[in-house]
């Protein structure tokens, strides 16, 4: 049974963390930070080629984290794969014991580093929701054929960018996924409580049940606040957390003294975490520490959150 839907459906509070396969072929960054999150995580979203980049596929770093001893979730997108290969990952996945996953579209190829590739989108992520949910229950393939020994069972899930206008379409798109199957929820990064707040009353009032889990980025520095306000869709840091993150900068340039901003951002983090959780916001966090996972335990103890 799937670790993360164990601990949702139990009433625990879910935490997951994310990491990105290499470019490339190493893999022991990825499983030196795999050995810190081992125990204070439920499981570990491993990205599909995020921002349509080019790294290994995230059915490899799946397979590694889960003979590791770190639960997976295989993250799967439209965009490079039709239905055939999709489910095929499926099938791979399931027979190496990898039973969550997350679904999701997946970035266009033009913003990515090989713009010449051609994209497929053969389904979108609630079009894999729906195939995977299919499967499941009719126990054979996309093409209506009997699969040998059955369908696996995925613990399914989806995302959602609280912060989009008009709101309504993401309400409506998360109805669709939930319909479609998915039994939990990740979001964008968010930084503003209170817009959060708002966002999950309306998923209240229009009777959508499942579960809900806060994205959470630390961020590092003013720079990187300031540029995913600027070029990342459904994010927006509030400018007195640029202030501070700027002002921490100054402070260590005068003393000479490195790493405050990305301290600082730990603390944000965990301050946000813990808020999440004494507030009873929602089910759990989504932790998008963005290549610097050996943070991710720093940011658990800050908010004194233990699995």
């Amino acid at each position: 049974m799937s670790i993360l839907k164990e601990a949702l459906e139990s009433g625990k509070f879910g935490v997951t963390a994310e990491m990105a396969p290499p470019k490339g072929y190493d893999f022991t960054e990825q499983m030196e930070s795999a050995e810190l999150l081992k125990g204070k995580v439920h499981a570990v979203n491993v990205t599909d080629m995020q921002s349509a980049s080019l790294k290994a596929t995230g059915l490899g770093l799946c397979i590694k984290l889960k003979q590791a001893g770190v639960e997976p979730i295989l993250q799967m997108t439209g965009r490079d794969r039709n239905r055939m290969a999709l489910m095929g990952d499926a099938l791979a996945a399931a027979s190496f014991g990898i039973d969550t996953m997350l679904a999701l579209t997946g970035d266009h190829p033009v913003v990515g580093d090989c713009k010449e590739s051609k994209p497929v989108y053969d389904l979108d992520s609630v079009g894999i929701l729906k195939m995977l949910t299919e499967m499941e229950q009719t126990n054979c393939d996309c093409g209506g054929n009997e699969l040998a020994g059955g369908a696996p069972k995925f613990y399914k899930g989806a995302s959602v960018t609280p912060v989009y206008e008009p709101v309504y379409l993401q309400i409506n798109k998360l109805r669709q996924k939930v319909e479609a199957g998915a039994m939990y929820i990740q979001t964008q990064g968010i930084f503003d409580l209170e817009v959060f707040k708002r966002f999950l009353d309306m998923v209240d009032s229009v009777g959508i049940k499942t579960h809900i889990m806060a994205g959470i980025i630390p961020l590092k520095s003013a720079g990187m606040a300031k540029y995913m306000n600027e070029n990342v869709p459904g994010i927006a840091v509030p400018q007195d957390m640029i202030d501070r993150l700027a002002a921490a900068a100054a402070e260590g340039k005068e003393k000479g003294v490195k790493g405050l901003p990305t301290q600082l951002g730990i603390e944000m983090a965990a301050e946000m975490i813990a808020k999440i959780k004494d507030e009873h916001l929602c089910d759990g966090v989504h932790i998008m520490a963005i290549g610097a996972e050996k943070n991710v335990p720093k940011i658990l103890d800050k908010a004194g959150l233990a699995i």
